[in-house]
């Protein structure tokens, strides 16, 4: 019997994951290709912070090998970032041309990180903390520049500001609210944990507002500054501000979006029920998950559906999408 085929466009923790209930379940039923933006397999996007401190490798993080890939007969396509999602035909196109026909495609496209919209913010070096690009480039930084300020207190800007003081960075973190993570924590705890943060060496600018990021002849930025008119200089700046969930994609291909890409409880698109979504850009019930727990939840709800699903299938490219 002919294979169904089935693309993955995004080649992260929740996708992958979805591939790996699926090949354990039904190792057969699928002919498998994946597109990831990035030229790395699938790693541990949580693990990005012990890397930027110094205390693991990027090869540490890696979740599956690109040998995982060829043992399970899934043909990656690392490095190509898909620009269009043909629905009439069920092909996927990347930006260098290759294509791939579909009779399920799987979106996990993930987030994206949200940057101030102030002057500046395109300036060399000023960088998001999102993936291992954003990692080397940091880690690169820290070993040609000394000053560096983390625009944000939550977690990730906490994780991003301790790694590059391990780097030998001078960093100041600039939070808008009152006190540091203030959603996980209330005001006592969050400053208790500055007061632990400051003596370890970090500093911290405390319901600072943004309102500038100013460069130099070169076009590197190199101080920021705020809305009392104070500045701090800054050859580094990294927002961390939160995410926002990566939709372009499945707009541009006419999918209903709203906080994520809408699935029914099968993770299903509402639009069209041959395209799935799982991961944060995905939104069930009205909510884009960011925790890993629920989103390896949705992987398995995914292949199982698949599995059960497959007889009703028919060949790629054979009729209009439903």
């Amino acid at each position: 019997m002919k294979k169904m085929k089935l693309v993955m466009v995004g080649n992260g923790m929740a996708g992958v994951r979805t591939l790996e209930e699926l090949i354990r379940i039904a190792p057969d039923l699928y002919d498998i290709a994946v597109f990831g933006a990035e030229p790395h397999p699938n790693y541990n996007r949580i693990l990005l912070s012990p890397v930027l401190a110094g205390e693991q490798t990027l090869d540490e993080i890696v979740l599956n090998s690109r040998e995982w890939y060829a043992q399970n007969h899934v043909r990656l396509h690392a490095g190509k970032k898909v620009v269009e999602i043909d629905r009439v035909h069920r092909v996927v196109r990347a930006e260098d041309g290759t294509e791939e026909a579909y009779d399920r495609l799987l979106l996990c496209t993930g987030s994206n990180p949200f940057i101030l919209p102030v002057p500046g913010k395109d300036l060399q070096g000023v960088i998001a903390y999102r993936d291992i690009a954003d990692t080397n480039a940091m880690i690169e930084a820290a070993t040609k520049f000394r000053s560096a300020v983390v625009i944000g207190g939550g977690l990730l800007g906490l994780e991003a500001a301790n790694g590059l003081m391990k780097r030998g960075m001078d960093v100041t973190v600039v939070h808008v609210m009152p006190w540091l993570m203030e959603r996980q924590l209330d005001d006592v705890a969050g400053k208790l944990l500055q007061k632990s943060l400051e003596e370890r060496g970090l500093k911290f600018l405390i319901g600072a507002q943004t309102q500038e990021l100013v460069g130099g002849d070169d076009g590197r930025v190199k101080a920021i500054r705020f809305k009392d008119g104070s500045q701090v200089d800054a050859d580094l700046v990294v927002m961390a501000v939160g995410i926002r969930p990566n939709t372009q994609l499945a707009e541009q291909a006419g999918l209903h979006v709203h906080r994520g890409i809408v699935v029914h409880d099968t993770m299903q698109t509402v639009t069209d029920a041959r395209i799935y979504s799982v991961g944060e850009c995905a939104a069930h019930r009205g909510i884009a998950y960011g925790l890993v727990a629920p989103l390896f939840e949705q992987a398995k709800v995914a292949a199982n559906h698949w599995r059960s699903s497959a007889s009703a299938a028919t060949p790629a490219r054979s009729r209009p999408p439903s």
